[in-house]
């Protein structure tokens, strides 16, 4: 019973436990973005309830959580917004500018197949996400996600890289 306490208050405080390599692992808290999410912002974002999110789930690349679908949260950069043009070729360029690290994989740890996103102009309300942590599964492999799902900025608050 006290642990369902502290989580509701965490939950309600705005405050979120990362236990994926993508960012620090530890606690973090959502701060509320006042500006339309741009390039540059570490955010937290409710994945959109589709197939390659449920694939994701499944493979355990990201939990269950409150997220609709019951997905969990995701912690990532926006790299481009609405209009810009990614490529994704071995590697991403954002209006043909390198992305640093950003080599694409065609199989995950456990050696099961990963198709990168096509590519092409960011549409209109959708973000392009990454992270440089070489196995997040990030729009390398999702693509664009709505801009709808974002909950706030991303702030670390106690937090450790293994």
């Amino acid at each position: 019973m006290l642990l369902a306490m502290l989580i509701g208050i965490a939950f309600i405080s705005g405050l979120r436990v990362n236990l994926t390599p993508s960012y620090p692992i530890g606690l973090w808290r959502i701060e509320p973005l006042a500006h339309d999410p741009g390039v540059g912002d570490r955010i937290v974002v409710c994945p959109p309830p589709d197939p390659a999110f449920e694939l994701a789930r499944d493979r355990g690349y990201l939990g269950r959580g409150l997220c609709p679908g019951w997905f969990s949260p995701l912690i990532k950069t926006v790299v481009a917004v609405a209009g810009q043009h990614i490529a994704i070729e071995g590697d991403i360029t954002v209006d043909g500018v390198h992305l640093p690290h950003s080599s694409v994989r065609f199989a995950d740890g456990a050696g099961r197949a990963l198709t990168p996103a096509t590519g092409g102009m960011v549409p209109d309300d959708q973000l392009f996400l990454f992270s440089e942590f070489a196995g997040s599964y990030d729009s390398r492999y999702f693509g664009p996600i709505p801009a709808a799902g974002v909950l706030g900025l991303a702030q670390p608050l106690l937090v450790f890289t293994p």
